[in-house]
């Protein structure tokens, strides 16, 4: 009798055990289900960002492309768009887009020592580090290393003696730091973030102010140059070669004009601004060669402003790191301009003054009208600038409404070439 009630009692318990073990197993389930779920709408929410951050450079190098290229200014719709590049909606995604012309910045296959020791927390070291890692020498400068300094390393690699090929190639060279290259602005959307400005308390170390402190990257490409076309797309007059017909049939000039263009010339015009002197008329006097007449008008700055886009002393196609004084921000140009007290102020004009103007400065002889700007400055500068640009970085930031999934893309576009040139691409969830 008891017997029997104590089976009873066994098979009650092992009926409890088995509900309590299958509840157990139905829970883990479906917090199963629901952690797969949520990791399947993460991945389908990470391929709608991917596509969104697609759609988004698409729409830049759209832009880009229908942009008129006679000038290239930052009121230029790939610069100032907020309809169509600000929190735009696609498919539960937000995407935002920023284009940076790589005009706009120094060439470090081109720039000079000076002009690097101008940037903001340069060292010299590492200025003659950078030369070095470029140069296709092996004798270190003053303060920099070659190839026996990367070889001799813990992990050793080959230095480039030669051009780089990308900006984030500076990151082998010695004394350069992500700190240095990024700055504060580590996701480079160009904003100050919150955790930009919090000090210790989230990466990256910043110094709490409200100011967003650049990095290097701001300021250097490897990608800019110039094509050696006037604002037409027309291929610019050698001033070293032309003869006198075609100086005169190409720009325009009187044959008094054109005739002391190659009588100066001796070997050789070093730069455009070389037609002008401290002596120069300010405008022409109308002059011109009758037949048989040997007489010569040197270049006065009027007509200079005049044909300064449609003239060179280069025979190439392409003149690498030419630097867009119309898109250059203060750091570049200051460096340019010589890194004193007077090329901050010479800077500050320029910005005030392009900043006033719809399409920005249209030819380089207009820095001659700026205050501060001397014919021996621009002398120095003319072969370093310009006022347009072919090659932009466009950088993409997308969010999933939903599960907040996010991506980052960058890809590097040349539209001088048709089609449009990836120069350089990445993409990932965690830039």
């Amino acid at each position: 009798m008891n017997s029997g009630r104590d089976n009873q009692g066994m098979i009650l318990i092992a009926v409890l055990w088995m509900i309590a073990v299958m509840t157990a197993l139905a829970a883990i389930v479906g917090q199963t289900s629901r952690l797969n779920m949520k990791m399947a709408a993460s991945a389908t929410d990470e391929v709608r960002c991917k596509w969104a951050c697609r759609a988004g450079t698409e729409n830049a190098i759209a832009v880009l492309t229908e942009d008129l290229k006679d000038s290239d200014s930052l009121l230029d719709l790939w610069s100032d768009n907020d309809e169509d590049f600000n929190d735009v909606e696609l498919e539960r995604c937000r995407y935002t887009v920023r284009v940076t012309d790589e005009a706009g910045k120094l060439n470090i296959n081109t720039v000079t020592k000076d002009q690097l020791m101008a940037l903001p927390y340069m060292e010299e070291y590492i200025a003659d580090a950078i030369l070095d890692w470029r140069d296709g020498d092996d004798e270190p400068r003053t303060q920099g290393v070659e190839a026996g300094y990367y070889e001799n390393l813990l992990v050793p690699y080959k230095i480039r003696n030669g051009p780089l090929r990308t900006i984030r190639e500076l990151l082998q060279v010695k004394g350069v730091t992500e700190d240095l290259l990024y700055g504060e602005d580590t996701n480079l959307n160009g904003q100050l973030d919150a955790n930009e400005k919090d000090r210790e308390l989230s990466p990256p170390l910043d110094n709490g102010d409200e100011v967003l402190d650049q990095g290097w990257i701001a300021f250097l490409t490897c990608y800019s140059y110039e094509k050696n076309v006037d604002a037409a797309g027309n291929a610019r007059v050698n001033i070293n070669q032309a003869d006198q017909k075609k100086l005169e049939s190409d720009l325009g000039l009187s044959s008094a004009q054109a005739k002391w263009i190659v009588d100066n010339r001796g070997g050789g015009y070093k730069s455009i601004a070389d037609l002008l002197n401290d002596k120069s008329p300010k405008t022409s006097s109308g002059q011109s060669s009758a037949p048989g007449q040997n007489q010569a008008e040197p270049i006065d700055w009027q007509t200079f402003g005049q044909i300064a886009d449609k003239i060179t002393v280069s025979g190439e196609q392409k003149i690498l790191g030419r630097v867009n004084i119309n898109t250059a921000p203060r750091e570049v140009l200051v460096a340019l301009f010589g890194g004193d007290d007077q090329a901050e102020q010479l800077a500050h004009t320029v910005m005030a003054n392009r900043s006033s103007l719809m399409y920005g400065f249209q030819s380089i002889a207009e820095l001659l009208d700026q205050q501060g700007m001397t014919l021996e400055k621009f002398k120095a500068l003319a072969e370093q600038i310009t006022v347009r640009s072919d090659v932009y970085t466009i950088r993409c930031f997308a969010t999933a409404q939903t599960s907040g999934a996010r991506m980052q893309t960058e890809c590097v576009v040349d539209r001088g070439q048709t089609p449009c040139a990836i120069l350089y691409g990445y993409q990932g969830a965690n830039y």
